[in-house]
């Protein structure tokens, strides 16, 4: 049995925060169907590489999942959606707020229907608010929730990462909470609810650790100027080939077996002095030594020490590491197609429920034939529904 397999979840997300979190929970088990609209197809569908006829991204994130492409702005297609309601757990949806009201498919209208009905909304701002209406992307959010305003070194642009942090730790993670929690009061109260993610509030209660500086004790985080954004020798630093080495050996005990890698005692009088100016020095030796091996070289010096210090990985060289950990961070799915396509696997470990990965993300309205004769509907009705345009 897996975990989640008494779930089921009808999808009206795109792009990365809803689809990542359903992905998540089909893995698990849960029965995830998407409803995709016909017309304006998800733009994740188009991001390339391809492989097998689907771009790759879309093809990871909407792995488990069937799919039904409705025209939700066609009164049929809203009446087939209010069908499928009656007879699923969780509703996920991403639009703006208001938009699922003015389809008919907002949550009063849709716990009329079944009221035991979880209800997930994900939007950059939430549901309320004078910035609900507005539209913004990742590094916004990132932004307006204060937590770029104290990342990276003093002095420099506010760093940038290589992938969506609050879509997925903000949308995505959030979003899978709120609704397993939400299941849970169901079991007890045997009510469903509303939940409101907003990708902004996620990412500002992220602040927690040095948000509490300033909201209980008036001290401001600010770039530069903590042990994690460039105030102490926490750092990166480049190797002789000009690759880069992660030192956090910020505990006294792993900062001296670094020393003593390093074979510089002196480091030790400098850690153990915290004004900026001697964590500069700290960091400019640290630069010095660093410098003269190359990265393969300080990797075998490091490999069995405990002093957390790592390589800073390609993604390639980290799927190495992945296949050579055998944790199943890289599994093999089977494609719509027939082929395979290595994909990244779940991070959840449970001892009586592992994921499962049956196949990956599919065409538009792939099983929509399937589902409309689930609910009933002969060859002549679907082939109707199909001229109209509501199904596609």
């Amino acid at each position: 049995m897996r975990a989640l397999e008494n779930l089921k979840i009808l999808d009206f997300t795109t792009l990365v925060p809803g689809p990542f979190a359903t992905m998540m929970l089909a893995d698990m088990g849960a029965e995830v169907l998407r409803i995709e609209s016909p017309t304006r197809p998800d733009l994740l569908r188009n991001m390339p590489p391809f492989a097998d006829g689907q771009s790759t991204a879309h093809g990871t994130l909407n792995r488990n999942k069937r799919s039904i492409a409705l025209d939700l702005k066609n009164p049929e297609a809203v009446a087939i959606a209010k069908r499928l309601v009656e007879d699923y757990d969780i509703v996920i949806e991403q639009f703006r707020p208001g938009v699922m009201q003015r389809l008919g498919l907002g949550y009063e209208q849709l716990h009329k229907i079944n009221p035991k009905l979880i209800y997930c909304s994900v939007t950059g701002y939430g549901q309320t608010g004078p910035y609900r209406n507005r539209a913004g992307h990742d590094n916004n959010y990132l932004s307006i929730s204060g937590l770029n305003g104290y990342s990276g070194r003093g002095g420099d642009r506010t760093p940038i990462m290589g992938m969506p942090v609050a879509d997925i730790a903000g949308g995505s993670l959030h979003a899978v909470i709120g609704i397993l929690a939400a299941v849970n009061q169901r079991h007890i109260s045997g009510e469903g609810q509303q939940i409101d993610i907003s990708m902004t509030d996620a990412m500002f209660s992220l602040n927690a650790l040095f948000g509490s500086t300033y909201l209980s004790a008036g001290v401001e985080p600010t770039s530069g100027s903590m042990s994690l954004n460039g105030g102490s020798f926490y750092d990166y630093y480049q190797t002789s080939d000009n690759r880069y080495l992660s030192i956090g050996s910020l505990e006294p005990q792993f900062f001296q077996v670094l020393c003593q890698t390093l074979g510089d005692d002196e480091l030790l009088t400098l850690a153990n002095q915290q004004d900026s100016e001697t964590q500069k020095a700290l960091r400019a030796k640290l630069d010095t030594i660093i410098a003269t091996k190359t990265l393969a070289q300080w990797r075998e010096i490091f490999k069995d020490r405990e002093a957390c210090v790592e390589p800073v990985l390609t993604f390639a060289e980290a799927c190495e590491y992945q296949d050579s950990a055998q944790r199943e961070m890289i599994v093999d799915v089977k494609t719509p197609n027939g082929g395979s396509q290595r994909q990244v696997g779940s991070a959840l470990k449970l001892s009586k429920s592992a994921p499962e990965y049956g196949v990956s993300g599919g065409a538009i309205g792939q099983h929509s034939s399937e589902i409309l004769a689930d609910l009933g509907f002969d060859k002549d009705a679907i082939a109707t529904l199909r001229s109209s345009g509501a199904v596609a």
